[in-house]
């Protein structure tokens, strides 16, 4: 058997009050060491029409951008088994979550979380206890290549009724 996958680092910022949250990396991302790298996945586009971190930045000046608007990124999964980058093979018997629940404690002023698609929220669904951030959340179309289903402008739309009002509370 392979060794586990291993995600990447949480992006914080002292002021998040939003914290979105992938499933895990897809192969891409996990190569560059950068959140959502794959070219075609929409969050970066969408990301700039709601907070000028589009992906014509360089991707620490949009960390730099997502965090001054209050937004933190990570993953649900910490560790996972996974053939390619697509949610579907992750292996069940192989999950492992990121302490989400020590992460807000130590940011108190975060108060919900983002979900990027129905596996996000569905592996945020049946986290144990002692992982979960007890913070309310919202599961949003995923913005991978994979999820074709919905155009951007209407995914784009389902992001801003869901954050815009977070961010400005």
């Amino acid at each position: 058997m392979t060794e586990p996958l291993r995600g990447l680092p949480p992006i914080i910022g002292a002021g998040a009050r939003v914290l979105i949250l992938g499933s895990f990396p897809g192969e891409e991302s996990l190569r560059r060491g950068e959140y959502y790298a794959h070219p075609r996945n929409q969050f970066w586009p969408i990301m700039g029409a709601l907070v000028g971190a589009g992906p014509e930045l360089d991707y620490a000046d949009r960390l730099e951008r997502l965090t001054a608007a209050g937004i933190a990124l990570w993953d649900v999964l910490g560790a996972c088994r996974r053939q390619g980058s697509l949610d579907q093979r992750i292996d069940r018997d192989a999950r492992e979550p990121n302490p989400l629940r020590a992460l807000c404690d130590r940011h108190p002023g975060l108060r919900h979380c983002l979900l990027n698609g129905s596996t996000a929220g569905s592996i945020f669904a049946r986290l144990p206890a002692a992982a979960s951030p007890g913070l309310p959340h919202t599961v949003l179309p995923s913005t991978s290549p994979a999820h074709a289903r919905l155009r951007l402008p209407d995914k784009l739309d389902r992001w801003r009724a869901a954050l815009m009002p977070l961010l400005q509370a």
